[in-house]
């Protein structure tokens, strides 16, 4: 599959709602939630004025007419938060684009550009039965906590 990588323009923040609801990771055998989920508080914080925060960045997949795929850091209080100078990471693709590598390398170019920044280390959680564990494994991410349905991993830079 033909794709490039690109930071993500400002007049197209609003794809991220597309991109936080396809990050929601839904079991074999469970019904996918309403879209409207993503307005609750603790799904709005990986959204909500993005662009306007220190560590605010986002790199999407885009094909030649689509955006597939979106990677972005935050430095917010969210499932995977370790400390308040930590970015945690947010990544989706959408499911017809999914096991391309696609996934890989907007991670790998999102910890080399959180890397040029000046940070030293980036959080993510994953639910455990969630298949996108290995891929982050891969990259650098290392399991430092869990709950009993997420891992918290840490990647130092």
């Amino acid at each position: 599959m033909d794709y490039s990588v690109r930071e993500l323009k400002p007049d197209e923040v609003k794809v991220l709602d597309t991109f936080l609801y396809e990050a929601i990771f839904i079991p074999d055998g469970v019904s996918a939630p309403p879209r409207e989920i993503i307005n609750q508080p603790e799904l709005q914080v990986y959204v909500k004025n993005f662009g306007a925060e220190k560590g605010d960045m986002c790199l999407v997949a885009q094909t030649a007419d689509e955006i597939v795929g979106a990677v972005w850091v935050r430095i917010m209080n969210d499932y995977g938060h370790v400390d308040n100078e930590t970015p945690s990471f947010a990544i989706s693709i959408l499911k017809e684009h999914r096991n391309r590598g696609i996934g890989t390398e907007l991670m790998q170019q999102m910890l080399r550009k959180l890397k040029q920044q000046g940070f030293t280390r980036a959080s993510l959680a994953v639910q455990k039965a969630n298949y996108a564990y290995g891929m982050y494994r891969k990259v650098g991410f290392e399991t430092v906590g869990e709950t009993d349905e997420e891992y918290i991993m840490l990647c130092r830079l």
